[in-house]
């Protein structure tokens, strides 16, 4: 069993940090045949895709590597504190996304929740990247800058709604800050407050069965 790798980045003006980990799991090969014997079903919120449940012991596996990027990336010493979790895939074509799945995001304001996720496919199928709104010059949305941020994205996309396509790099509206290339066994955690965004490459294939396609673990975390 190969140790976990962590390394840490900030990023963008506001250097935000993100943990980037390579070897995450044990049996990263456990996970995926726990994902093909598993029934999904269309996801809940924004996301384009499907989801399922993990393993009981998924985060038990994953808890060494966790507790090291949460003290020594994120400065916290306290508990951690889990959220949500599920296996995701990738599924919906690009000329169905609605206008929100076409630009980045955030998930929370609180500064204290965190973003996993675990990529378990190969390399090619994409990664995470993360924005600044050229506007507002916002790469963090809190409570103060929310409305703020909300408005002015809401009049951009009335005035010049993006094309149907999952973004890719730097647009009119946001500038790509980093990113994270996807690698089978490896996660990426960052502040749910960052703008973000999956890297779906045009030419994948979008695929629900998990063996075939964007084979992920996301789940949000509370730092107590």
């Amino acid at each position: 069993m190969t140790a976990p790798d962590i390394v840490a980045r900030r990023i963008g003006a506001e250097r935000q940090p993100i943990a980037i980990v390579d070897h995450f799991h044990p049996d990263p090969q456990a996970l995926r045949d726990f994902a093909a014997a598993t029934r999904f079903e269309p996801a809940l919120r924004q996301y384009p895709g499907v989801r399922t449940t993990l393993p009981r012991d998924y985060f038990h596996a994953v808890r060494p590597a966790l507790s090291q990027v949460v003290a020594h990336v994120f400065g916290h010493s306290g508990g951690i504190a889990l959220l949500d979790a599920s296996f995701s895939v990738v599924t919906t074509p690009a000329d169905q996304l609605s206008v929100e799945q076409r630009i980045p995001h955030f998930d929370a304001v609180d500064p204290n929740r965190i973003a996993l996720v675990h990529y378990l496919g190969g390399e090619g199928s994409g990664g995470t990247a993360f924005y600044r709104h050229r506007a507002t010059g916002f790469e963090t949305i809190d409570a103060a800058r929310m409305s703020t941020y909300l408005d002015a994205v809401r009049a951009e996309m009335l005035n010049a709604p993006p094309p149907p396509a999952y973004i890719q790099g730097s647009t009119a509206q946001f500038e790509q800050v980093s990113a994270v290339d996807a690698r089978c066994n490896r996660a990426v955690l960052y502040r749910s407050a960052l703008l973000h965004s999956g890297l779906i490459p045009p030419d994948l294939a979008l695929d629900g069965h998990p063996a075939r396609g964007r084979l992920t673990v996301t789940a949000f975390l509370s730092l107590t």
